[in-house]
């Protein structure tokens, strides 16, 4: 009963039923594939740098991408609003962020960076608060806590730190977190006009133009071996977690609220534990159950003051 009320809470902004399917499928993808990509991330690492490994994946992203703009024959806005929004994309969705979780991901397991990654909410809301007319409530409020204490709970026996590294780490992936906040607003606030495979495409080629010179200058010394599990993880990571993910979020983007997107970060770890489950046959624990519990009555908090205008009684 809780996840239907939280999942139409989410998509209440849509009001025909057609577009509301679209949303629940959307919703559904970028939830799943997001859940995976700690893992992939991690997997690429073992034996491929970060910046280059980040570089593969977004190459191959851009060259999709591009062609689906070619093909569909979709325009590129040039304005000062359109141009604001890639810089954004380039800066602070794709380009010092990832280089950041690439980087953090080394160091820490891949469960702390689903916990780092489950503030997220709270930064968007807080920039929607400041920069938009979405306001922090209560409600909003409390449900993130809600959220995030779950999360912790999911990963509680798995957040153990053994390398004093792993706090630079933690640091990297909490900074990252902080930019694709700011990043979404932005997007929000400026990218209304852009298509979203535009958007994704010239964020991602700017991003590459950074990620090149970092690589240049702090990684093109170093050993590679393009094994059969980092060359899985870059097309994984490019076709499904870029293309794909990033795609789908920025379509849902243009049709709900940012804070009530953002909310959708929080499912990511239950879907990764789930994965884990079914793929890995780890097992599921109690706490597993517990912080699930938690996280999906947070979304619900969050939604709650629409969900009490839905249905509180009407006068005659």
């Amino acid at each position: 009963m809780t996840i239907c009320f939280a999942a139409w809470a989410i998509l209440r902004e849509s009001r025909m039923s057609g577009e509301r399917i679209k949303i629940w499928i959307a919703i559904g993808i970028a939830s799943t594939v997001w859940g995976s990509t700690w893992i992939a991330i991690k997997l690429g690492l073992q034996t491929v740098p970060p910046l280059l490994s980040i570089l593969a994946r977004f190459l191959i992203a851009s060259l999709l991408i591009g062609l689906i703009v070619r093909i569909r024959r979709l325009p590129i806005p040039w304005t000062a609003d359109a141009r604001k929004a890639y810089l954004s994309m380039g800066l602070l969705t794709f380009g010092i962020p990832f280089a950041l979780v690439y980087w953090g991901q080394q160091y820490i397991p891949s469960a702390v960076g689903s916990i780092l990654f489950a503030a997220f909410p709270f930064w968007v809301a807080l920039f929607a608060h400041l920069m938009t007319p979405e306001k922090l409530d209560r409600f909003k409020l409390g449900g993130i806590i809600s959220g995030f204490v779950g999360v912790v709970i999911i990963f509680q026996g798995d957040i153990a730190l053994r390398d004093t590294r792993a706090l630079y780490g933690m640091a990297a992936i909490a900074g990252s977190v902080i930019m694709q906040a700011l990043s979404l607003i932005q997007v929000k606030k400026y990218g209304e006009e852009v298509s979203p495979f535009v958007l994704n495409l010239i964020g991602i080629l700017l991003a590459i133009l950074v990620l090149g010179a970092l690589w240049w200058g702090l990684e093109s010394d170093r050993e590679v071996t393009w094994g059969n599990a980092a060359v899985f993880s870059v097309l994984y990571l490019a076709i499904i977690g870029s293309v794909v993910a990033f795609v789908t979020y920025y379509w849902l983007l243009k049709r709900i609220e940012a804070v009530y997107l953002s909310l959708t970060s929080l499912l990511n770890p239950i879907v990764a534990v789930v994965l884990g489950a079914i793929v890995l046959k780890e097992r599921l624990t109690p706490s597993v159950f517990a912080g699930a519990a938690l996280v999906l009555t947070g979304i619900l908090i969050a939604n709650w003051k629409h969900l009490y205008e839905k249905f509180r009684p009407r006068p005659a």
